[in-house]
């Protein structure tokens, strides 16, 4: 191998068992220092505490690592694992200039981030490559790295395989009765196997579920998951005193190995990302086959094992696992791509990226000044970049006007981007008495900062772990711009704080729907608030700061549920300049021209006032008086015919649709090439000033007799259109008394025009 991989790059098939994340980093490290990139973090310490203990050193020694909140590394560190991220981060910085190759361990989880850097690190060709898997076409992903395969078997031991789905051999991974379900396979394995149980769960909740459900079995219960404490994890990973039943992820379906595990049960179902109506949303998926065949393998590393899989033998599951980048936004991809210098539609993917999802994120990138028109990072994208966070998140932090505002913004997002839901509402009166007397603002923004900041009523019960991460990472963030330390009582003017939110990004601020007080709208999408948050009923507008998506009833339908809402009166929306104004009524008293103006946004009407008004305001309260005939008699009446004279003459000539300006547009146009910036301008002006030059003058006659829009017939007057595709002239009554219908010879001769008459909802053909 590593004659081989001194020539060229690698990619390793290897199945579960087979030491591809602990040996070949040791092997490799002959070549030049080696960076391991782990898509998980429990994985990345894990390895990195093995790997020190195989050489008998410290960790941050021979072997070191870095995840987000903590490194333990040096120059001297021979073998570093990180994640993705850092990994990125650090080919921003210097291109991985202190390493000599990259392994890519476990790629075929597929992720946004390793396959970016995949496509970097080949764009830049100056490292070697090293990619590997147990479930993967390595023959496919050889082609595009321009690699050799390699392949070796592992050490697993057989594994049976049952079935637990009710006798219905299609049944597909489901939710219903997981609970009992779980007890009742683990009820069932106990007393015939040996050895730990590992139970593979979709997330958190269902694990807490089981957890109580399963409490007085007799084995150890443990959990294990991106959120659990090191302490936890490291239990979970080491050899235990007694019999355990571990409940996890599908974090625990590759690279850890949890000694002593020798029966797997599989719900067969995981949480995963996918976009719904242009959103990144988690939703509850089947996991696919190979995912299968990975959790089975769990149970075979170090005896032979047992696997039960709660769902039909012959369940329809998908292949494989589709790669993030073709089931996600790609903000995040785009901004990390520009950052390290390429513009992304200049790089290769494995699987290239969705044209529509790369020009969206783009679009977004561009509204918030962090790209360029040549799709490179701008100094403030790559401001962005480096922080830890969500670029929508860092540019709310980048974008505040003073260490306040800025400061309770890193405080708001810290506790934002943790995984897991900081705080519940209380579900009792006394707790919920205690969060108001507390922090009386019912303002979930509000509360999450004062949470990440000060010591709480007992009665409120935050997780601890997550409480702890988001303060951990506000910290981190507040080191890296430069802030002062977190202090209990800190304070910032919120009103101001809020606007300059809204300022930086106007889509989060909605406002309630008049008929349905339940949801709030921002003139494109619509929330529903949900049931955890403090935004009261009253409240007619709110800043949106953090949402999930549930489906809806229809294929595209997606339900928005505002988690995190922070109340804003309509006023503090308009002086932030949200929507747009408009003209509400028009008025010339006295020689002066007045409005009253409409600010409207998602809808409604968020501020009215009368003034003198300016520029584009002031032409259309104009065009919409010399239209009516208020002012400068008779040009507005004149250009209306005018332009109904054009349309027809061009209908006729071309026989296509006419391309006639409406009245008030070329009114609006003409005033601002005369120069009209205020209603005195038009003291300047003569209704001849205003004229359309349409239809020829020396045709303008015979054309208006032989097509009159309008006609007298005694005192009956009438209004005509033409329909000159059909060949159909339609008149209408517009006054009169007269109760007979007009006679055809009363009229015009239309020479082979259809002619109807009609008056309110009858309609009679004239012969």
């Amino acid at each position: 191998m590593l004659s081989t991989l001194a020539r060229q790059h690698l990619v390793v098939q290897a199945d579960t068992g087979s030491g591809k994340s602990t040996r070949l980093p040791l092997w490799a490290q002959e070549q030049g220092r080696v960076l391991v990139v782990e898509p998980r973090r429990v994985a990345c310490l894990a390895l990195a505490d093995y790997l020190a203990s195989q050489l008998h050193s410290a960790p941050g020694e021979a072997v070191g690592y870095a995840i987000r909140f903590d490194s333990c590394f040096s120059a001297a560190s021979r073998v570093v694992f990180v994640t993705p991220g850092i990994a990125l981060r650090w080919l921003a910085d210097n291109g991985l200039s202190d390493f000599d190759l990259v392994i890519l361990d476990e790629f075929h989880e597929r992720r946004w981030d390793t396959d970016l850097l995949l496509a970097l690190l080949r764009n830049r060709d100056t490292h070697r490559l090293l990619l590997t898997s147990a479930t993967l076409d390595a023959e496919r992903l050889a082609a595009f790295a321009d690699a050799r395969v390699l392949r070796a078997e592992g050490r697993n031991h057989p594994v049976s395989v049952a079935y637990q789905s009710g006798g219905d051999v299609r049944a597909m991974p489901s939710l219903a009765a997981l609970e009992e379900r779980v007890c009742k396979a683990v009820e069932s394995a106990l007393p015939k196997t040996e050895g730990d149980l590992l139970v593979f769960l979709p997330g958190r909740g269902e694990i807490q579920r089981c957890r109580t459900a399963l409490k007085g079995v007799g084995p150890e219960l443990l959990a294990l998951h991106g959120s659990v404490p090191a302490a936890e994890q490291r239990r979970a990973l080491a050899s235990g005193t007694r019999r355990r039943i571990i409940l996890a992820t599908n974090i625990a379906e590759t690279s850890l190995t949890i000694p002593g595990v020798r029966v797997v049960i599989d719900s067969g179902l995981e949480r995963r990302t996918h976009q719904r109506n242009g959103r990144t949303v988690l939703g509850l998926r089947s996991v696919s086959l190979a995912s299968a065949e990975q959790r089975r393998g769990r149970a075979g590393r170090v005896a032979p094992g047992h696997c039960i899989r709660l769902y039909g033998e012959h369940a329809p599951l998908e292949l494989s696992t589709p790669p993030e980048v073709l089931r996600e936004e790609l903000t995040e991809p785009v901004l990390a791509a520009a950052c390290c210098g390429v513009p992304v539609e200049q790089l290769q993917f494995p699987d290239p990226l969705p044209v529509k999802s790369r020009c969206l994120a783009q679009e977004k990138l561009q509204r918030m000044g962090a790209l360029d028109a040549q799709g490179l990072a701008t100094d403030h994208g790559r401001r962005l970049y480096p922080l830890p966070i969500d670029s929508f998140f860092a540019h709310l932090v980048s974008a505040m006007p003073d260490e306040g505002c800025r400061g309770a913004t890193v405080d708001l997002v810290a506790a934002l981007s943790v995984s897991g839901r900081l705080l519940r509402m209380p579900g009792d009166e006394q707790g919920r008495q205690a969060l108001s007397a507390w922090q009386p603002i019912a303002c979930d923004a509000t509360t999450l900062v004062k949470l990440v900041r000060e010591p709480f009523p007992e009665a409120l019960v935050p997780d601890s772990v997550t409480l702890e991460d988001a303060r951990r990472l506000a910290k981190q963030l507040r080191d890296a711009l430069g802030l002062g330390p977190l202090r209990a009582g800190q304070n910032h003017d919120r009103e101001r704080w809020l606007r300059a939110l809204v300022e930086a990004a106007p889509e989060i601020a909605f406002v309630r729907r008049q008929k349905r007080r339940e949801a709030m709208g921002n003139g494109w999408s619509e929330v529903v608030v949900g049931r955890d948050s403090r935004l009261s009923d009253e409240a007619e507008a709110a800043l949106v700061l953090d949402q999930y998506a549930l489906p809806g009833r229809g294929v595209k339908e997606t339900r928005n549920i505002a988690t995190c809402c922070a109340p804003v009166s309509l006023t503090l929306l308009a002086v932030a300049g949200v929507g747009e104004e408009r003209l509400a009524e028009a008025s010339w008293e006295a020689g002066r021209l007045r409005v009253q103006a409409q600010r409207v946004y998602a809808g409604r009407v968020i501020a009215l006032r009368e003034r003198a008004p300016g520029g584009a305001l002031a032409r259309q309260a104009l065009a919409e008086l010399i239209l009516a005939g208020r002012l400068l008699a008779p040009a507005g009446a004149r250009l209306q015919d005018d332009l109904a004279a054009w349309a027809l003459y061009q209908s006729l000539a071309e026989e296509q649709a006419p391309t006639t300006p409406e009245p008030i547009c070329w009114l609006e146009e003409r005033l601002a090439r005369l120069g009209v910036e205020q209603g005195e301008d038009l003291a300047l002006l003569e209704p001849e000033d205003l004229a359309f030059e349409g239809v020829p003058e020396w045709e303008r006659e015979r054309f208006d007799a032989a097509y009159p829009r309008q006609l007298s017939l005694g005192d009956l007057k009438l209004r005509v259109s033409y329909e000159p595709r059909r060949k159909r002239v339609v008149v209408e009554p517009v006054e009169g008394t007269r109760k007979t219908l007009p006679k055809r010879w009363e009229l015009p001769r239309w020479k082979g025009w259809t002619v109807r008459y009609q008056k309110a909802s009858r309609v009679v053909e004239l012969k």
